[in-house]
This record gives structure tokens, sequence and C-alpha cells, in this order.
């Protein structure tokens, strides 16, 4: 098979070892070098990356009793301000959830005494979800561990490496957005779609 022409190689800096990534494309060079594996280097360590993320995360969801789920839920309920009250289809297009999973996560979350339902004032036939006193003691301290930890995470990057990953992060996740109408497939990856649980 021929060979296509030699494409940049991202998989490792010259000073940086092997990680798995760069000896699954080594291998993946050996056995289909009509193929350019470049992009591997950037999304495997990604993919590797918020699997990583998401289980430093949860140490501190599970913490206070919380899954990712619950945790975004009364997130975005302490972002909506006082009363701290929002419709469940809100909630569920804010965490980017069905309405069937929102259904559940407020359960669970309402049987532990942290939200309440009740009829929406300004619409008979809707309910709204809102903090109870204990949940918004809780998601306080639970948000105030929360980005402990993200600052811990982020201390293995210099304060300039995180703000040029943010910014490379910030532009990709855009022009990925406009070439697909705003859509693409996104959910809870690292931490949660809210944004809450990723930082």
């Amino acid at each position: 098979m021929p060979s296509q022409p030699d494409q940049p190689d991202h998989s490792s800096q010259p000073s940086q070892p092997a990680d798995r990534v760069a000896r699954i494309q080594a291998q993946w060079r050996r056995e289909r070098p009509d193929l350019d594996v470049a992009p591997q280097a950037v999304i495997g360590r990604l993919h590797r990356l918020a699997a990583r993320l998401s289980a430093e995360l949860a140490v501190v969801y599970r913490q206070y009793g919380l899954g990712e789920g619950e945790f975004d839920v009364l997130a975005a309920l302490r972002r909506a301000g006082a009363p701290y009250e929002r419709a469940p289809g809100e909630l569920a297009a804010h965490t980017m959830v069905t309405t069937g999973a929102m259904t559940k996560r407020i359960d669970r979350l309402e049987r532990a005494a942290l939200v309440t339902r009740r009829p929406a004032t300004d619409d008979r036939r809707g309910r709204v979800v809102a903090l109870t006193d204990a949940g918004l003691r809780l998601i306080d301290e639970a948000f105030t561990a929360h980005m402990r930890n993200e600052h811990r995470l982020l201390a293995h990057l210099s304060t300039e490496e995180a703000r040029a990953l943010q910014d490379l992060l910030t532009a990709w996740q855009h022009r990925l957005d406009g070439a697909e109408g705003g859509g693409g497939a996104t959910g809870g990856a690292a931490g949660g779609a809210t944004g809450d649980g990723a930082g």
C-alpha cells in the first residue's frame, strides 16, 4: 500500500517518555503505514485525561453523598440565584440530559431532602424544583471543596500553560460547534456537561 507523505508527529515531546498513547500510535504506524494517526496524540490523550479527571472529581462528590448527576443539579439550582429554583425541563437543558434522567436525579435529591418540588406560581400546570436550606448548605460546601480539588489538579500546569490550554480548548470547541451548527455529540464527559463539574 502506498504511504502518505510524512506528517508532523504530535505524539510526544522529545523530553517526554513514551506513554500508552504513543505506544499505540507506534503500533498503528507499523501496521498501517498508509494512515496518518497523528490525531491520536491529541484525542487519545484527551480521552484518557477525561476519564482520569472524572475519577478525581468524583472523589469529592462522594464525600458529600453525591454522584456527578446530583452535583450538577444542585449546582445548576445554586447558580440560578435566590430563590434557587428552576423548572425540570430547564434543569434538563442546562445539564444536557433527557427529562427522564432528570426526573430520576430529582427524585433522589428529593428523598434526601436536598430539593423540593412545588407548583410554579406563574403556571398552574407547571412545577419548579428548588433547593432546600439543607441543599443550599450542602452545595455551597461541596462546590467549595470541588473548586479546591480543581485547583489541585491544575497545579500540575503553570499559569501560562493553563491559560494557553484554556484558549486552545475554547477555540476548538467553538469551531466544532460552529461546524456542527452548535450541536454535536455533547454530553457529560469530564465532570458534567454543565461546566460545574468540569470547571
